[in-house]
């Protein structure tokens, strides 16, 4: 079967939720500054693992990957703060770091399987 399109691979279908979730949670939120951030950063997630796919090598996928990774950081790292600025109560912060987790650990196993392809190892 394969992955033939983006839309296909796991960790991209993962992100795509991470950020409806987002956006669910402060789509409607007043602080504009933090909420374009928060939703910008949750939409990188996935933007840049289809980018990535996009790519003419696997070795310029895997860092596309990498960047994916960082802006799910960034989105872990908002959720505390949303936390702290009271936006959000614990059980929401705790369904959205366990969300990003998950999504991280999906795209890094993704990572580390195109790394292990003869063709990109160093």
């Amino acid at each position: 079967m394969g992955i033939k399109q983006f839309e296909d691979i796991l960790a991209w279908q993962k992100t795509q939720e991470l950020a409806v979730s987002i956006y669910g949670l402060f789509g409607t939120s007043k602080d504009y500054g933090f909420k374009d951030q928060i939703c910008r950063a949750s939409v990188s997630v996935s933007n840049n693992i289809a980018e990535g796919f996009e790519r003419e090598s696997d070795v310029e996928f895997v860092r596309f990957l990498t960047i994916a990774r960082a802006s799910c950081r960034e989105v872990r790292s908002m959720v505390h703060l949303a936390y702290r600025l009271q936006y959000i109560n614990d059980n929401q912060r705790g369904q959205m770091l366990l969300t990003c987790l998950e999504t991280s650990r999906l795209i890094r196993g993704f990572a580390t399987y195109l790394k292990s392809n003869e063709k990109i190892k160093k």
